[in-house]
């Protein structure tokens, strides 16, 4: 199973931007589809974007749909999540997530690996 440990959380003002990285180790990463995933305070996790394994197909929520940008780098097995005009709502843990059977899946149950997160607050 692939490790995952998230990184680049942080505290920013509403409109800011923020990159958060997620390192892989142990399986293969290019093998995985790869998403994130959100969780705010009393709320379900939610999806946020997902990744083919190659890169070439991205999926994102409505909601992130135009600020957000999913990427990979398989030879750094890295995944990335730039947020671009961050809004108040978007205040959550936030969790990479690998998918050994598919990819572009939103259902936290399609995901067999998680990180520990990293808490993103944005202040209005």
């Amino acid at each position: 199973q692939v490790q995952l440990v998230e990184s680049g959380g942080g505290l920013v003002q509403a409109g800011g931007s923020l990159r958060l990285s997620c390192a892989a180790s142990g399986r293969t990463f290019s093998s995985y589809g790869m998403g994130w995933f959100r969780q705010a305070p009393g709320k379900e996790r939610e999806f946020v974007a997902a990744i083919s394994w190659g890169g070439s197909s991205t999926f994102y929520a409505d909601s992130v749909k135009g600020r957000f940008t999913i990427s990979r780098d398989n030879a750094k097995s890295t995944l990335y999540l730039q947020m671009n005009s961050l809004k108040p709502e978007g205040t959550a843990v936030y969790y990479c997530a690998a998918d050994k059977f598919g990819s572009g899946r939103r259902r936290t149950y399609d995901y067999d690996g998680w990180g520990q997160g990293t808490q993103v607050t944005v202040s209005s």
